[in-house]
């Protein structure tokens, strides 16, 4: 299929996001965890502590990069392959500038030779010719044996030692061709092409604009197999992570730390609920749920400090999870001072449907960038007060109705800015129904579209919370259904140990 059938097929298959991804819930019993599960398909092998050498270092290296590159290209619709060169004020941009002039001028002063040298042109021709032949597809015959024919080097070394090179004619060939194979974004390229007189400049211009041709091949390969990779990532997945975990019987460490951390946060919310309880039973043994665990963990990730390393299961999710932590603490700042303006001045704006959304458009930009160590937090706040103070004058005066006294502004810029201060009431209490509304969010099936009710306090920002929670739940969804298996290895000996002790003992016996 030639390059030019990808423009026309854009908005078919590119479509596919986080959003769409569909997995079960994984529903964990304390029956499985016991189980013997080493016989399963699914189920990753354990593999013993071992030296590693060199060789197996790149081999595990090799397939990180392959497993991390097929799950961006799968789930992130708008992944592709950008054409960048080094910037001219560059040292590398300024080098290749010099190198590359350094090129083209001899190439210019051997063709101007009387008689010409043609070696270094036609060495380029068959770099074209190369070049040209891997953009075909398959099958296509007819112009393949056209390419080798015209752009036949022996053929034009034997014109060249009879000073009879067309050199404009093949160069005429080439754009044509290009032309025939390229994308319709590179139809003005062509033009400009075939536009320019210099042959030098030409050769130039067409090695260029073959570069790009490359990236836009590229770009269609990624397109084509995007829906392919989609369909079997789960299993591709897995297996190569398997194959990762048998090079780097380490690359589950992480991982289990972070269960362990999601356990023990568990044991201590359900010790507080048994010792507010009179009537609980303090000897017997808290039963915990493995998916409890697991959501808590991925709850985690919404406050993670990113300059730690991410769970190794999570890695090839790494900049989605942070840019999803980015805009649900935008969110959390935006509903505090909601919250807080509405009970300082609810009165003066109870008249204004629209200062929900007016919020949200002042505030959003000056909250880009917060996660940054460089952000300053309290400075943004300050300037959203100012906002929001002279929003609220302004519609008070449009009403007749006082503006408010200077007082009052400066109370209310004051609580706003100390939503920056460690465990201020209000940030405490907005973060903790954002929790409960995810919590409820990832209890929900996969397959369940309804959205849980959405916590008070939290209507200026619903239809946010909803987008970005479904982000979110597919991400979780999608992982869970992926490592569920190694997941379910890890719970179980840090859940129940002594059934992991028996299985070991019981291997142990039988080898």
């Amino acid at each position: 299929m030639p390059l030019n059938d990808d423009q026309n097929s854009d908005s078919d298959s590119s479509r596919l996001s986080e959003s769409t991804a569909s997995s079960s819930d994984l529903e964990y019993s304390r029956q499985s965890f016991n189980s013997d599960s080493s016989s399963k398909p699914s189920s990753p092998a354990s593999s013993p502590p071992k030296a590693i050498t060199f060789d197996e270092l790149m081999a595990a290296t090799r397939n990180l990069s392959n497993w991390t590159l097929a799950h961006e290209i799968a789930v992130n619709a708008n992944f592709c392959i950008k054409h960048e060169d080094y910037p001219q004020n560059s040292f590398a941009g300024t080098v290749k500038q010099i190198v590359h002039k350094a090129f083209w001028d001899h190439l210019e002063s051997e063709l101007n030779e009387d008689p010409p040298e043609y070696e270094h042109a036609i060495k380029l021709f068959e770099e074209i010719r190369e070049i040209l032949l891997s953009f075909l597809t398959p099958g296509a015959n007819r112009i393949h044996n056209q390419i080798c024919e015209v752009l036949d080097t022996d053929l034009i070394r034997q014109q060249a030692e009879h000073n009879a090179v067309d050199i404009p004619g093949l160069a005429n060939y080439i754009i044509n061709t290009m032309g025939k194979l390229c994308a319709p974004i590179r139809d003005n390229d062509i033009q400009q092409l075939k536009a320019t007189d210099n042959i030098v400049e030409l050769l130039r211009q067409i090695f260029h604009v073959l570069d790009l041709m490359k990236v836009d091949m590229a770009n269609y390969t990624i397109k084509s197999l995007r829906p392919y990779l989609w369909h079997n990532l789960v299993d591709y997945e897995r297996t190569k992570f398997q194959e990762i975990l048998e090079e780097t019987p380490s690359a589950l460490n992480l991982t289990t730390e972070w269960i362990k951390e999601s356990i023990e946060d568990e044991l201590s919310s359900v010790s507080d609920e048994s010792s507010s309880s009179p009537g609980a039973d303090s000897s017997s043994k808290p039963i915990i749920s493995p998916t409890l665990v697991l959501n808590n963990g991925y709850l985690k990730l919404l406050q993670w400090d990113y300059c730690k390393t991410i769970p190794e299961t999570l890695i090839t999710d790494e900049v989605r999870l942070q840019e999803l932590r980015e805009k649900f603490n935008q969110l959390k700042i935006i509903a505090c001072v909601s919250l807080i303006t509405n009970n300082m001045v609810g009165a003066a704006i109870v008249d204004l449907p629209d200062f929900a959304d007016h919020l949200k458009r002042i505030s959003l930009p000056l909250l880009d960038g917060m996660n940054k160590k460089s952000f300053d937090l309290k400075e943004a706040l300050n300037a959203i007060g100012v906002q929001i103070c002279s929003t609220v004058n302004k519609s008070l005066s449009e009403r007749g109705l006082p503006t408010l006294s200077e007082e009052m502004q400066s109370n209310l810029m004051g609580q706003i800015a100390h939503i920056v201060e460690k465990n201020n009431p209000v940030c405490s209490l907005i973060d903790k129904r954002i929790q409960l509304f995810m919590r409820s969010l990832l209890a929900l099936p996969s397959s369940q579209k309804c959205m849980p009710t959405m916590p008070g306090g939290l209507s200026v920002i619903q239809t946010e919370m909803e987008l970005l929670g479904s982000q979110y739940a597919s991400i979780v969804n999608f992982n869970k259904k992926v490592y569920g298996p190694f997941y379910a290895n890890i719970l179980r000996k840090l859940l129940f140990p002594e059934a992991a002790v028996e299985k070991t003992e019981a291997e142990t016996s039988s080898n």
